[in-house]
């Protein structure tokens, strides 16, 4: 009888395990998750974009100018171009910017050189550039003269003097002109822009 009894216990324990029912269920959870952390959440910097390229130029203004620094350069490229408000003059040195004077003429008329000849560049008004302690004689091969009517300001740019170790160059102005003269590195520059009017 006892023997039985073990049989039959055995069998409903049996007859239990393999019931489906038996099984373990997962459950997911319907409550929205939560997180553990405690306290104010804090936001990184805010980071401030870098200033685009050209963006930070001095002001026009209606008066000479001078700049530079002294010793020997020699002039590698000269490039005039146009631009959104303004036209532009580009004189590129070998080493850096040497001392330079941006002077207003009422009149496009230059002097050339020791020859004393006089020269009448296109427009109504001028701007004379003076480098001093540079050449182009050994270090620039490119055009000397750059006329330029589709320009709104800067009609033309020619050198003037190469000589003793001074360098001008004319630029010939549709009208008087407010400009902006600064430099620039890598390489060494100096960029003369002319405002043009907003039409």
């Amino acid at each position: 009888m006892l023997r039985a009894a073990v049989a039959l216990l055995g069998a409903a324990v049996l007859a239990t395990a393999c019931s489906p029912t038996s099984s373990p269920t997962a459950s997911v959870s319907s409550d929205a998750a939560t997180s553990s952390r405690s306290g104010p959440l804090i936001s990184p910097p805010p980071v401030t974009p870098p200033t685009p390229p050209g963006t930070n130029l001095p002001a026009f203004a209606c008066k000479d100018t001078t700049g530079g620094s002294a010793g020997s350069t020699g002039v590698t490229a000269v490039r005039i171009d146009q631009h959104a408000g303004y036209d532009r003059f580009v004189l590129q040195f070998d080493s850096h910017v040497p001392a330079y004077t941006v002077k207003r003429q009422a009149k496009p008329v230059f002097t050339q050189g020791a020859s004393g000849q006089t020269i009448t560049l296109s427009g109504t008004s001028g701007v004379l550039v003076v480098l001093r302690s540079s050449s182009e004689s050994g270090t620039y091969s490119g055009p000397t003269d750059f006329p330029q009517a589709d320009f709104a300001v800067l009609k033309e740019a020619r050198l003037t003097e190469d000589f003793e170790g001074t360098v001008s160059w004319g630029l010939g102005l549709a009208s008087p002109a407010c400009f902006r003269a600064f430099s620039l590195t890598n390489p060494a520059r100096l960029v003369i822009d002319f405002q043009t009017p907003i039409l």
